[in-house]
């Protein structure tokens, strides 16, 4: 009996998988087709016209969507890694002594320079 329990658990966990799979892939080809039509068709309509560039291929418009993906960071914007960092920082400071944070903003001012983030900045002549 726990044997026939396990091996329909993992039976569904494999059929789950294969769903995600299949919903994954489908997803990715609409992003893809979608967003390769709206690169193709701005770049063909904007760029000849305001800079004299030749008009591109759907697939040199998807190619343009991946590259800008990679220098632009596009995973950042859809996994979000670092969506609690604000809140991560805001428990840190709170934790400070008043010590501790004059010394944090002793570091910051001499990496960045100037008053950052203090009211009494003064206008430089």
């Amino acid at each position: 009996m726990k044997e026939e329990r396990e091996i329909s658990m993992a039976a569904n966990k494999a059929v789950r998988f294969v769903k995600f799979l299949v919903m994954a892939i489908v997803f990715a080809s609409i992003f893809v087709i979608g967003f390769g039509e709206a690169v193709l068709h701005l770049w063909n309509w904007l760029m000849p016209a305001l800079f004299g560039l030749h008009q591109i291929t759907y697939w040199q418009a998807v190619g343009l969507l991946g590259l800008c993906w990679i220098l632009f960071g596009g995973q950042r914007g859809w996994m979000r890694p670092h969506m609690g960092r604000g809140r991560y920082m805001r428990q840190r400071w709170e934790k400070m002594t008043p010590e501790e944070r004059e010394k944090f903003r002793a570091g910051i001012r001499a990496r960045c320079g100037g008053d950052m983030g203090t009211s009494a900045a003064q206008p430089k002549a």
